[in-house]
């Protein structure tokens, strides 16, 4: 059995890679987890004793096969969560990913595989991220941040890269949501913003805010 906080940064670390075709470094797993330093090397530490990580210095991170299994099934809980509070609860995006944290530690595995029955085996949570199926298969498409959209492209909004709920109520404010359709106007030299056209408006946005929004080009 692992600790909550061993499954945390588990699904941390699979979290992270599905983003990356690097190792995972320590500062990304601090930054992701809300933890110093110490306490992820702490941690990376005990995982590599039970085998779930190979960690080198200077080198990051990386899941084991067994680590891989255990971390895919927790994001696989967590993300059928988030699904279920969305469509069927009536949780906000910007809600749901902190309930899910406390759901997805639940370890009846008969559980698991009966929300994903009932929600009809999803493949993609209410950020657009994917969902691992029961076999462990997670969907990848072709996205990328609508910060690097150029001038006059077209795009359609599939998720997001980060469950920030600051972040996620700024979007709904705005009525950016997955499925809309975002043109870029202009791009703005001096500090990398960029004015859209989204649901027949125009809105201005930063260039922190653009590179977490994840657009297919059309």
């Amino acid at each position: 059995m692992l600790t909550l906080a061993e499954e945390n940064y588990l699904k941390a670390i699979i979290s992270i890679s599905l983003h990356t075709d690097k190792n995972v470094s320590t500062n990304e797993i601090s930054k992701e987890t809300n933890t110093s330093a110490a306490s992820v090397s702490d941690m990376m530490r005990k995982l590599e004793e039970k085998k779930l990580i190979t960690h080198k210095k200077y080198k990051g991170v990386t899941l084991t096969k067994k680590g891989r299994k255990k971390a895919i099934n927790i994001l696989r809980k967590h993300r059928l969560w988030e699904t279920f509070l969305f469509h069927y609860l009536d949780f906000d995006w910007g809600e749901v990913h902190e309930i899910a944290e406390q759901l997805e530690h639940i370890q009846s595995q008969k559980l698991t595989n009966k929300l994903d029955e009932f929600l009809n085996f999803p493949k993609f949570d209410p950020h657009g991220e994917p969902i691992p199926s029961i076999n462990g298969k997670i969907e990848k498409i072709n996205t990328q941040p609508l910060s690097k959209l150029q001038e006059g492209e077209n795009g359609i909004v599939m998720g997001v890269n980060i469950d920030n709920k600051p972040f996620l109520d700024y979007l709904t404010a705005l009525k950016i949501q997955i499925g809309s359709q975002v043109t870029v106007i202009k791009h703005i030299p001096f500090d990398k913003s960029i004015n859209i056209k989204i649901n027949k408006l125009t809105q201005h946005l930063s260039n922190e805010a653009a590179k977490h929004i994840l657009i297919k080009k059309e």
